[in-house]
């Protein structure tokens, strides 16, 4: 009895410890099945925010690529085959495309010299220079965005150089003969701006008087760069449909083109990518300090129906100026139109600075 009953209790030992071992397999594999389990959750969680985080920074990225990086010259000149109706309709062609086209053709008839510069981050930069006869003054003309000086001064270059101008059509970074990557929206292009007045000095034995004359982003450009030393020469400046800072730019591009409210999370990625790849920040592209610090003499000019950039910054920047100013609102002109819409009171605006300033 003594035997069966240890034999028993073996038995139930044994029992036990195999009963054991079966749960401890069942709960190992519940736990390896819950482990596997949070794995894929956390997987599935990363998947979901590198997507997000994906289609964050690529929204940004499209923006800063369509308005900051360059394209490179073979693909600028391919045929457009799509153009936002803001960019067309405040085009002089939409209107005067016979005055816009003539003009240009005069441009490109002139025997200009061709000049070069190196900018403060060795990028060579180009500009065309046309003397005239008996000249009283030089004018440096300063291009808008993605424009040209044959385009954009297209109608008023003729008018200056038969009234006594020397004309330097620059070329600014990324446009025409100038290198460069990315446009800066005047944070780069001022110093630009600087180098080529005293590029303009250093030739200038007569010691003529200087003007800086800018269209849209050109504008921008000759206002900032009036915070900087220039030469004594510089009597004035000219300032048509300029803009007042580059984020102010961005967020009315993104709320009158593409309908985009609040753009404060896109602007910063914009901004993220100035830093990182242009190597400038969008505060640099401002015109407030400068326009606090300038004291020479400011003809602004802006088009009353102008939609790229709308004609509160010439009245943001000529309230900001320090320096004795004028403000010249051209009704129903739209961008850079108001010397096509207004020819004469333009004109004359223009001499009567000139003989107030140039001695």
């Amino acid at each position: 009895m003594n035997d069966n009953k240890v034999f028993q209790a073996l038995e139930n030992i044994m029992f036990s410890r195999a009963v054991l071992q079966i749960r401890e397999k069942e709960a190992e594999k519940i736990t390896i099945m819950n482990d596997t389990g949070n794995k894929q959750k956390i997987l599935r969680l990363l998947e979901i925010t590198a997507g997000a985080f994906g289609l964050f920074v690529a929204f940004g990225w499209s923006f800063f690529d369509m308005l900051v990086r360059c394209k490179g010259k073979k693909r600028q000149k391919k045929k457009k085959w799509f153009q936002l109706s803001h960019i067309k309709k405040n085009h002089p062609r939409d209107k005067y495309e016979k005055e816009y086209e003539e003009g240009k053709l005069w441009c490109a008839e002139q025997q200009m010299k061709d000049c070069f510069i190196r900018s403060r981050d060795g990028l060579y930069l180009h500009a065309y220079y046309l003397p005239t006869k008996e000249a009283k003054r030089f004018v440096l003309l300063s291009h808008g965005y993605k424009g040209s000086g044959f385009g954009d001064f297209a109608y008023t270059a003729r008018f200056l150089h038969e009234n006594a101008c020397n004309l330097l059509f620059i070329d600014q970074r990324c446009c025409g003969l100038s290198e460069g990557e990315y446009i800066t929206f005047g944070a780069k292009e001022q110093w630009d701006v600087q180098q080529w007045s005293y590029y303009i000095a250093a030739r200038n034995r007569e010691k003529l008087p200087i003007y800086l004359y800018g269209e849209s982003m050109g504008a921008a450009a000759v206002l900032m760069a009036s915070g900087h030393k220039l030469p004594e020469e510089v009597k004035g400046l000219i300032a048509d449909c300029g803009f007042c800072s580059m984020k102010r730019q961005l967020q009315d591009i993104a709320a009158n083109w593409f309908h985009l409210g609040w753009v404060e999370l896109l602007l910063f990625r914009v901004d993220l990518f100035c830093r990182m790849f242009g190597r400038f920040r969008m505060s640099d592209a401002d015109t407030i300090d400068a326009m606090k610090k300038n004291k020479r003499p400011v003809l602004f000019f802006h088009g009353e129906a102008d939609t790229y950039v709308v004609p509160e910054n010439s009245v943001y920047n000529y309230a900001l100026c320090s320096a004795p100013k004028e403000l010249v609102i051209i009704p129903e002109a739209r961008h850079l139109c108001a010397p096509y819409a207004a020819p004469e009171l333009y004109r004359q605006k223009l001499l009567d600075f000139f003989e107030k300033y140039d001695n």
